[in-house]
């Protein structure tokens, strides 16, 4: 029997909050809200790393970053500046010298699927080195020459060739997507298709979204999330601001995201088309959640330094429909990790082929598929550099290596995380038995070769170039334009 399809949908820093389905009345999300009603959403799904290229690794590969050393959003690796011609010395490419495959040696859950026979495209933003050229099972690649670009003059990567384009990604990369849809629709062989969005990454300035999209909040008073004072720890180059600044960020960011779910219409709508909707699986998820104002922050985790490791920041959307097989209309409150999905495919569509020993994550198939709630982990890690977070349903802890500050917050009391309970003698044993769990659990897992907590991981992207580095391990950058 043929496997089903897969139509696999990343965005890029859209928390779990930002969709009117997950009780955002400020926000329009007519077609998320349309595949939230058609299959199961997840309330408590969490990422890896609140940064968009450590977590897009372990989406692929189901590692922590301290397994594959991705640690911070990459700045360079992704082109062979000395190959781009007459775009070589344009600003966009500045920082780029050789390209660096980040993952290579490394199974990613494509590769899994391509060994089963899944035709296997790319639409959209890749991240995660060498951007020109297909990997890790992948043969359609539509990409992003960088790690992230312009809405209305974005550098992409067409047939091997890197161009800049004077229209708007989101729309691009649908219309890509769309395309492989088409072509692997008639194909005897299953499809997976990735569309990879750059929305709702800033910017958010109206004159980088369509009209349409941006006179749809033109109005809007932002009542939907916390009007609070800007966090003392928020870093300069961060956006942000109060007031009416604060609604036109809002503004800006919900225009992105409408955009987007207006693509995600068309993709949903060329499936019934075709006449394969009910034999596709459809994931829609994030790389990252994001602070719009809550907190005080603007920005994932690197909109504060010390990072930040608060829900808003890790906890993203997850819906994901299979007509027949994943029940619909249901909201699930079970914990589940983006390090669970190459498990989860795996069981879920029986995939033939080995995983490597040592992975953290579990299946949640049985999650999308039962008919009750159960938790598929007991706690949730996290981590960004030499910040790391336990969180259970009840309390979250946050430990910054060496020396702090480290956080506790009593969640089932406080879930907007409010009052840091660190210091107070009534709940030192509860910390204590957090701390010893999370130290056992990296113990289990990390690679002392790659662990975050020994890297200088600053927040400001991570570089990693032939001559630069040895046995895996990163270097970081000093300086860099706030979270590309």
């Amino acid at each position: 029997m043929k496997r089903p399809n897969i139509l696999f949908i990343l965005t890029d820093d859209q928390g779990a909050w930002a969709m009117r389905c997950a009780g955002n009345t400020d926000i329009y999300t007519p077609n998320l809200d349309r595949l939230a009603k058609q299959g199961t959403r997840f309330d408590n799904f969490f990422c890896a790393s609140p940064v968009c290229s450590p977590a897009r690794a372990s989406i692929l590969t189901g590692r922590i970053p301290s397994q594959h050393g991705v640690h911070d959003w990459i700045r360079c690796g992704s082109l062979d500046r000395d190959a781009l011609g007459d775009l070589k010395d344009h600003p966009y490419f500045a920082n780029e010298d050789k390209p660096v495959r980040y993952l290579d040696g490394m199974t990613a859950y494509t590769d899994l699927l391509a060994q089963n026979g899944y035709r296997c495209a790319l639409s959209g933003k890749w991240h995660l080195g060498d951007s020109m050229n297909p990997q890790h099972g992948f043969t359609d690649w539509f990409t992003i020459g960088r790690g992230g670009c312009l809405y209305m003059q974005p550098d992409v990567i067409e047939d091997g060739k890197l161009k800049i384009e004077d229209r708007y990604i989101t729309d691009l990369i649908t219309e890509h997507a769309l395309e492989d849809l088409e072509k692997y629709a008639a194909s005897e062989e299953p499809f997976y298709v990735s569309v990879h969005y750059t929305a709702p990454h800033d910017p958010w300035d109206a004159d980088q979204h369509p009209k349409e999209f941006t006179e749809m909040y033109r109005d809007c008073q932002c009542t939907a999330t916390p009007d609070e004072p800007l966090h003392p720890n928020r870093i300069p180059t961060a956006p942000g601001g109060t007031g009416e600044e604060r609604k036109r960020l809002l503004r800006g960011y919900y225009a992105a995201v409408s955009a987007m779910d207006a693509g995600v219409g068309q993709l949903l709508d060329r499936l019934e088309e075709l006449g394969i909707a009910e034999d596709t699986l459809v994931i829609f998820t994030a790389d990252n959640g994001m602070n719009m104002g809550h907190h005080g922050i603007w920005g994932k985790g690197n909109g504060t330094f010390p990072f930040n490791l608060f829900d808003t920041a890790v906890k993203v959307p997850f819906i994901a429909r299979w007509q027949g097989k994943i029940p619909a209309g249901r909201v699930t409150e079970s914990m589940c990790s983006h390090y669970d999905i190459i498990q989860t495919l795996k069981e879920l569509l029986d995939l033939e082929g080995e995983l490597p020993e040592g992975l953290p994550g579990k299946s949640f198939a049985p999650v999308l598929t039962g008919a009750a709630d159960t938790d598929n982990h007991v706690v949730i890690l996290d981590e960004y550099g030499s910040s790391r977070m336990i969180r259970n349903r009840e309390w979250k802890y946050i430990h910054r290596y060496p020396y702090g500050p480290n956080e506790l917050y009593h969640l089932s009391e406080d879930p907007g995380e409010k009052e840091n309970l660190i210091g107070c003698p009534e709940y030192e044993e509860i910390r204590c038995e957090l701390f010893d769990r999370l130290q056992k659990w990296y113990a289990e897992y990390a690679d002392i070769a790659v662990d975050g907590t020994r890297e200088a991981v600053t927040g400001l992207g991570q570089m990693r170039r032939p001559g630069l580095y040895s046995g895996g391990k990163p270097v970081y950058a000093e300086t860099a334009k706030y979270q590309k």
